[in-house]
């Protein structure tokens, strides 16, 4: 890959997206579902670089670049075609990748990869972060992108385009962990049954008040991931995720993250999350495990 001029390169991270809560209210006459979901960023990522010039262009690297599929599929590039094709003489050109996190892994790893495409386009460009346009490209290229392009803690909800106002919320100590099963979202999304459709949603004010862990976990206990049940038909393995995650010391919550099959676990500690990342570590070297903070 080029190795592009300090002085000219910049540069965002694309932290990956975390669903503490999923809910699936109903399943639309589009086939799309209608959902609410608290979503948080983890301390990981991607990290994206970007240098001006005339072509549109992306190399791809890092430890997961062979699982990224096709360049030319890749949403970074889709991103940026939808934002040139809103902004006349938008200036494009190289963007290079390193791909950190797994694919397939309910981390939203490709949304977040191009809302930060998105970010360095308009930083680029200088166009305001909360351009119309921006939000117009990100929802044209995927569901997950829209809540990814200002990456704070926020209700998502109808297909991911209906964002709430960023929710200031404590910071967890976690632990992700990915088996190494990629579940296509389609077929978690088939083998779900949408919830009754009295659920009431998030308690938003409940959840401004939750200034601590301790108050914040009966929230989260209250409110499930849907898509668990399907995603462990597909692969048992997320059941044995979950179960080593909720046994390890200081673990308050085991859940799946989006539609798998990457699972999290929420300690009270950095010192317990670290301890039980290297726990699992010892017993599973194959899986990818990331000890981090949500937020």
């Amino acid at each position: 890959m080029p190795a592009y001029p300090a002085e000219t390169a910049l540069v965002e991270n694309a932290p990956a997206k975390v669903n503490l809560t999923l809910r699936v209210l109903s399943r639309r006459a589009d086939g799309y579902h209608e959902l609410e979901s608290l979503v948080v960023f983890a301390g990981c990522g991607d990290r994206l670089t970007f240098i001006p010039g005339d072509e549109l262009a992306l190399d791809v690297g890092g430890p997961r670049a062979a699982h990224a599929g096709e360049t030319a599929d890749n949403l970074v590039l889709k991103a940026a075609r939808g934002l040139k094709s809103l902004v006349p003489g938008l200036t494009v050109g190289a963007f290079q990748l390193e791909k950190t996190l797994p694919v397939a892994a309910g981390l939203g790893g490709g949304s977040a990869d191009a809302a930060a495409a998105l970010r360095l386009l308009a930083r680029a460009n200088n166009l305001k972060p909360d351009d119309p346009r921006l939000y117009e490209a990100a929802r044209a290229t995927g569901a997950d992108v829209p809540v990814c392009l200002d990456p704070r803690p926020r209700l998502m909800r109808g297909i991911g385009e209906k964002l709430s106002a960023p929710l200031i919320m404590p910071q967890l100590h976690a632990v992700l962990v990915n088996p190494g099963a990629a579940l296509a979202t389609k077929l978690v999304f088939a083998g779900c049954k949408p919830g009754p459709a009295s659920v009431e949603g998030f308690d938003v004010a409940a959840l401004a008040q939750a200034a601590s862990l301790e108050a914040l976990l009966p929230l989260l206990a209250a409110e499930p991931n849907d898509l668990e049940s399907s995603a462990i038909g597909l692969a048992p393995v997320v059941a044995q995720v979950l179960a080593e995650l909720a046994a390890l010391a200081g673990c308050r919550l085991a859940r799946m993250s989006g539609s798998g099959a990457t699972c999290f676990g929420v300690f009270l500690s950095a010192a317990q999350a670290a301890a039980a990342a290297k726990t699992l570590a010892g017993k599973y070297p194959d899986w990818w495990i990331c000890e981090t903070t949500f937020g």
